[in-house]
């Protein structure tokens, strides 16, 4: 048998190895850690240095982007782009109401019936599980097209030239309802709603009191997805809206965009027009007006984002 001073000597000699591994662990990571983090940095500045750099560009004047190409310290600063915009699309301001109006509406009808649908599709005791499965499944791979979407928007719902028709097409998402099943089954014990179906609470009462509080990083996530669709969109404005009070952001910069490139290309106009005309600057000047609000709210959404996207990844 081992004496004390014996047992005591290996323990001090495994406290000193220990001690050494763990200095030198730390003098091994800690290199890596400053280079990761110093390419991080470097990754993050790549990624906000072209909206700056097109922050510039859209303040700057159209002669000086002429004379002395891109720059990030330009010879001259001006807000004529700007000027352009509000004075060819009067209705500027207006658009941006109409968009930020189907956005919020469309997000949150969009979130309504994608956060409900996908909880009953979650829950094993929901009797026709499988079968409403199938139809999300079966949506994301076939769809009617763009006629038959046509006929049912404007003749049989009768919804062209209505704010219902920029809101409606992109209301329910296949992809959505996936993304929000999943979550609703690994952050949801069943044990948990069972409980409260025993104290006697409804189902409504439990989606809402019980279900919604523990998904918020998945509805912040869906909710981020529907309203970048939203604020982009542009198409169902081409097909579904005539009547110009209800033209959203992204379709009316498109009409600036085409109008700009008839003057450009008609040549009855002078020389002088067209070295007035700020063409790159307010190509510029349109992708801050459509990117830069939708980017301002994301840092709101990020935390939940992220929360979202990584639900499941461990296993405690």
């Amino acid at each position: 048998m081992e004496t004390s001073a014996i047992r005591e000597n290996k323990s001090t000699i495994f406290s000193k190895k220990k001690k050494k591994k763990q200095a030198y662990t730390e003098g091994f990571t800690g290199i890596p850690n400053i280079v990761a983090n110093i390419l991080l940095a470097i990754f993050a500045i790549s990624c906000i240095f072209p909206f700056i750099f097109v922050i510039v560009i859209s303040l700057t004047s159209e002669q000086s982007l002429l004379e002395h190409g891109y720059s990030i310290f330009p010879k001259e600063w001006s807000i004529e782009a700007y000027r352009y915009l509000i004075q060819s699309g009067g209705d500027l301001m207006r658009a941006y109401g109409v968009t930020i109006t189907i956005t919020v509406l469309g997000a949150f009808i969009h979130v309504c019936m994608v956060s409900t649908y996908a909880y009953a599709i979650s829950r094993p005791g929901f009797a026709f599980r499988k079968q409403f499965m199938f139809l999300v499944f079966f949506t994301m791979l076939f769809g009617g097209g763009m006629v038959p979407s046509y006929i049912v928007m404007t003749q049989v719902l009768g919804l062209k030239n209505t704010i219902w028709a920029l809101i409606l097409p992109m209301a329910f998402s296949s992809f959505n309802i996936i993304v929000m099943r999943t979550f609703f089954q690994r952050s949801v014990p069943e044990s948990i709603i069972e409980s409260a179906r025993i104290d006697g609470a409804s189902e409504f009462r439990i989606f809402l009191k019980i279900v919604l509080p523990l998904s918020i990083p998945g509805i912040a996530t869906i909710a981020l997805f529907s309203t970048l669709g939203y604020w982009n969109d542009w198409f169902n404005a081409m097909l579904y809206i005539d009547y110009p009070n209800l033209i959203p952001l992204q379709y009316m910069l498109i009409k600036i965009e085409n109008n700009m490139e008839f003057i450009r290309q008609n040549a009855l106009l002078s020389g002088e027009v067209m070295k007035t005309l700020p063409q790159e600057s307010v190509r510029m000047a349109m992708v801050v007006i459509s990117t830069l609000p939708i980017a301002c709210t994301y840092p709101f959404f990020q935390k939940y984002f992220i929360g979202g996207l990584t639900i499941g990844g461990v296993k405690e």
